[in-house]
């Protein structure tokens, strides 16, 4: 039975990902020919109840262990209070080092330095951006109470908008988002981040133990 387990796995590595790099993950895939990556993207809406996502992600793991040679998670700790850590340490499957999203695509000096600059910043992606209004907008009931917010961001003051691409339109809607919640507003491009070349990283690592096989 081991054996008709070991015969069945891939040998290439998967990648149990955050829904919300599910785009940037994917367009990586295509320009760089990744084709012994697989990928498996977990609910982005995991993040409004950042207590699921470490028994989610274990699930994915041990769904998918016997098929897969190497399983690799893209996530930052996400706010689960180091939950995910323990499970990941208790599976054997490393993940992309950081507290979040945020870390790795504005790399972690400048996202350190955006923090101490004005701890109280709410931060959009590219993604949050396309799905402002059912992540944030709805989740929060503020469509029928927009009063609310006065309330959830009464410590914030700031909000940078980390683009992945760079488009005048998502510039406006950011821009309006901000005015909204009576934020300042700063764009800051960061591409792909540190996201691409630790991915290229990992590959690379994979594919050479693979050749030493």
């Amino acid at each position: 039975m081991a054996h008709e387990s070991l015969m069945d796995q891939r040998p290439g590595t998967l990648l149990i990902a955050c829904g919300a790099l599910a785009r940037e993950i994917a367009a990586l895939k295509r320009a760089n020919g990744w084709t012994t990556l697989d990928v498996r993207c977990l609910p982005a809406q995991l993040h409004n109840r950042p207590e699921r996502i470490a028994p989610a992600v274990r699930a994915e793991i041990q769904a998918n262990r016997a098929r897969y040679a190497n399983m690799f998670v893209v996530y930052g700790d996400c706010g689960t209070g180091g939950r995910l850590d323990a499970v990941l340490k208790e599976e054997g499957v490393e993940r992309l080092p950081g507290a979040h999203c945020y870390e790795f695509l504005a790399r972690p000096q400048v996202f350190a330095q955006l923090a101490e600059a004005e701890p109280g910043t709410f931060y959009l992606t590219d993604f949050l951006l396309r799905h402002y209004e059912r992540l944030v907008v709805r989740p929060l009931g503020l469509d029928r109470h927009p009063e609310l917010a006065a309330e959830y961001f009464r410590h914030y003051k700031k909000l940078v908008y980390l683009a992945q691409t760079d488009r005048a339109d998502a510039i406006g809607r950011a821009r309006q988002i901000a005015d909204s919640l009576g934020f300042c507003f700063e764009y800051r491009y960061t591409g792909y981040g540190e996201l691409g070349t630790r991915l290229r990283t990992l590959v690379t690592s994979q594919d050479a133990l693979a050749w030493q096989a």
